[in-house]
Formats: C-alpha cells, structure tokens, sequence
C-alpha cells in the first residue's frame, strides 16, 4: 500500500476485509447502518460501510450521529470482535464525512445462505418467523426466520426502536439487516422499524 501525507491510499472494503487485523488501513464509502444503532449488542456507537465490493463495521465509542447514505472516509486498523471484520479508528477525527450522498443497494438472501460471504452487507430475508421471539436483554432479542431453505438468526437491538415483542410467530416478514457474525454463528441485525415488514 501507498503512503501519502501520512495517510494510507483508501482500498476497496472488499480489499480491506481481506486484510489481516492489526493493519492500519483506509477506506471509503456510503455509510449502510447509522451510528450507534447496534450499542446494546455491541458495546459501541459505531456504524458500517459499504462499497460495490463490500460492507464493514467500524466500531467508535462515541456516537458521531452518522445516517445511512452519508459518503465517509474511514482511517482504522483492521481488528475482529467475535469473527466479525471491523475497522477500529484511533479518534474520531480519522472519520470524516464527504461531500454528497449514496445509494446502499440491498442484496436480496435466502435464510440459509447468510455467511462469510455475506458478512458486512445490507441483505433482506423473507420468511416466515419461526418459534417465539427470544428476550436476550439488556442486549436486545432473538428471533428465527425460515423461508424453507433453512433458519436464519435475526437480531433486534435495544436502540433500533423495533417492538420485537409485537412480532408473531408463523406470520411472515420481510427483514433487512446487516449481515453479522457472532461467534459460531451469523445473523441479520435490523437497522431501524422500517427494515421489519410484515407480508400478507
């Protein structure tokens, strides 16, 4: 990678993932998940990215009020929480918001095919919710969605404002989310009420 001005030439996100942790690295991209919305889960107020070649978190203790389509560029060190690729920067002036605004295309999924492949992206499932929705608090919720090719895990953090509560099984939901990891496990997080629609 190049050097300028003391800053590393931004990579693609895709180029960026593949990127072993502990290096520092730059990207650039639409801002797909609004900052601080996955806090309870987390343990942070960061928010994600993503290019046409990929999606990462970046993870920042502090909430910078960032909203979804906002143009970012990105100075962290490439680091991993529970197998999950982040991007963690060393303050927050290395996030700098840029002129403009962008598009966050959604990738359609099947509930079995989330993976490493997935991970880092804006996807939508839909399927029908299966067995009773889970309290997992203080952290938020869990809940199984199927669409006949196999569960998926769907979690609702405490600060999206989603009512997971008033979701009922055997009915079916359209649900976007960013594609996460944790542990031996992935699963779509739910950004805000308008990323959980039922269908008729």
């Amino acid at each position: 990678m190049t050097i300028t001005e003391g800053h590393l030439l931004p990579v693609a996100i895709g180029v960026a993932r593949a990127i072993r942790p502990g290096v520092r690295v730059t990207i650039e991209g639409v801002v797909s998940t609004p900052s601080g919305a996955f806090q309870s889960s987390f343990g942070d107020a960061g928010f994600a990215v993503q290019d046409a070649t990929g999606g990462i978190y970046v993870s920042l203790p502090f909430d910078l009020g960032l909203h979804v389509g906002e143009r970012v560029r990105v100075v962290g060190t490439r680091g991993d929480s529970q197998g999950l690729a982040i991007l963690v920067p060393d303050h927050p002036n290395d996030v700098v918001v840029q002129k403009g605004r962008g598009d966050v295309p959604v990738r359609a999924q099947t509930t079995a095919s989330l993976g490493e492949a997935t991970e880092g992206w804006i996807v939508r499932l839909t399927g029908r919710l299966v067995g009773p929705v889970t309290s997992d608090l203080p952290y938020g919720y869990k809940l199984t969605l199927n669409d006949g090719s196999g569960p998926a895990v769907v979690f609702i953090n405490v600060e999206t404002g989603i009512d997971a509560m008033a979701l009922v099984p055997g009915d079916t939901f359209r649900m976007t989310g960013f594609a996460s990891q944790y542990a031996d496990h992935y699963e779509i997080d739910p950004r805000f009420p308008a990323d959980v629609r039922r269908r008729l």
